[in-house]
């Protein structure tokens, strides 16, 4: 664990207890807050991650029993103290029944409630070493075996992924979308001396420019309309892990400005604020894009590119790597039928040899999507070739439209169920009205009567 502050919110309806119990816990050497109602910590609790709370039972509104199956329904990490001025077995029970670590009973002596803070804290702590330990051990098992291939590309990615890893060097991870640059990032962070702590992170192509600078550096209470609490941001949360900033060409370039000062000296201010604060965290960017081209353009810094590009990966797409497309799609099918509950063993040969013809434009994902579906329409034991949304090749040269793909998957799907329609319209996953649709659409007639027109 980090060598953080522990962190303990009082919950009390009481502002003389709150008060003295916030000064007691502050001068151990705590970090603290508090709230005068549960609906008040549950807000403190969704903004920021608290070790223990202490929580009175007797509240108006939700009461402290009410607040302790809402931590433990929204599986928040904190362990719970309860505090009671009714003296019962009863209420001792209902509150370990309900999760919490202990009870005590006002009024009480403070140097009694620390002992069983410690106790909390302590115990706390040992969960939290025991889980970060089994997915230690679990993620180190599978961090390079989901990059699945043999090839010669994907055997240059694993190894340069052991090699910086171990390193707390910045790494620039290249790729088209959905070759799994994630994946990348997670392997290296699973597998260097970071791993104990987070791994967070940004698809920063999802979020608009407001909407990032809140995200990464978080905000304070009051910073903009419905700021109601001070809010951590991505770069604070990712204390003493990786933080994956994913499509990085879409940031702004003041942004891209913020992002450099962070990385030059390791402080950030949330949105709103003035106060410095310290973190520390290792970076992994991806793009999809050319950076070095976006920079000749300025539309990306020289600078943040130089600081980013340390140590660069690129994953090939797969069109590049044909040979490892019946691993992946093996790997595909154990998975999603373990998911799904299906028996699924295998393809037929004319499955494997449409997804080996295949030229791939949406890389790992689309493979992944497609055996998925095939998963949910086909019929065990082996995927056939109509189970799979996979266009046959054309013969001619050019790129095809969307439309003109539809038309020939369609065409191809009646063809493999010899033209009976509520069959071929299952396949597809629509109704047998739409596929009607579709064949007046596109002028489609079965070999017959095409044969007589």
């Amino acid at each position: 664990m980090s060598d953080r502050k522990l962190s303990i919110l009082i919950v009390d309806d009481e502002l003389v207890v709150r008060d003295s119990l916030v000064h007691w816990f502050t001068e151990e050497g705590y970090d603290l807050d508090s709230a005068s109602n549960s609906n008040d910590a549950l807000a403190k609790l969704a903004g920021r991650e608290f070790d223990l709370v202490i929580a009175d039972i007797r509240m108006p509104g939700m009461d402290g029993i009410g607040l302790l199956e809402k931590i433990q329904s929204e599986q928040l990490d904190t362990s719970v103290i309860v505090m009671t001025g009714y003296a019962s077995v009863e209420t001792a029970i209902r509150a370990l029944k309900h999760g919490a670590f202990d009870y005590i009973t006002k009024p009480f002596d403070p140097d009694d409630l620390s002992v069983v803070a410690r106790n909390a804290l302590e115990q706390h702590r040992l969960k939290r070493e025991n889980r970060m330990l089994r997915d230690q051990l679990t993620d180190e098992t599978h961090a390079i075996t989901e990059l699945v291939g043999q090839s010669e590309a994907m055997a240059k990615v694993r190894e340069q992924i052991e090699t910086v890893a171990g390193v707390d060097s910045t790494v620039m991870v290249e790729g088209e979308s959905g070759t799994g640059k994630e994946l990348v990032a997670r392997a290296i962070h699973r597998l260097s001396p970071r791993r104990f702590n987070p791994l967070v992170v940004v698809h920063c192509g999802a979020l608009t420019e407001t909407l990032i600078e809140s995200e990464l550096f978080g905000h304070e209470k009051g910073a903009f309309t419905g700021a109601q609490y001070r809010k951590k941001g991505k770069f604070e949360a990712a204390m003493g892990g990786t933080v994956f900033l994913d499509e990085i060409a879409d940031i702004s370039l003041k942004t891209q400005t913020d992002l450099l000062r962070v990385l030059q000296e390791r402080e950030i201010v949330r949105v709103g604020g003035t106060q410095s604060v310290h973190v520390d965290f290792r970076v992994i960017a991806a793009t999809n894009t050319n950076l070095a081209d976006l920079v000749k353009e300025g539309r990306f810094r020289s600078d943040l590119f130089y600081r980013l590009n340390v140590f660069a990966i690129r994953l090939p797409p797969l069109r590049e790597r044909h040979g490892d497309v019946p691993l992946l799609a093996t790997f595909f099918l154990d998975k999603c039928s373990q998911q799904m509950n299906r028996k699924f063993t295998g393809f037929d040969r004319a499955a494997m040899d449409l997804l080996i013809a295949h030229n791939w434009p949406g890389n790992v994902r689309e493979l992944e999507n497609i055996v998925e579906r095939a998963v949910v329409v086909g019929h065990e034991p082996l995927v056939r070739a109509h189970d799979l949304a996979v266009t046959r090749p054309s013969d001619g040269a050019g790129d095809l439209t969307l439309l003109t793909l539809e038309r020939q998957h369609v065409v191809r799907v009646l063809e493999d169920f010899a033209w009976n329609q509520t069959q071929a319209a299952k396949a597809l996953g629509i109704d047998r009205v739409t596929l009607y649709h579709k064949i007046r659409r596109f002028g489609l007639k079965p070999p017959d009567k095409a044969a007589r027109a």
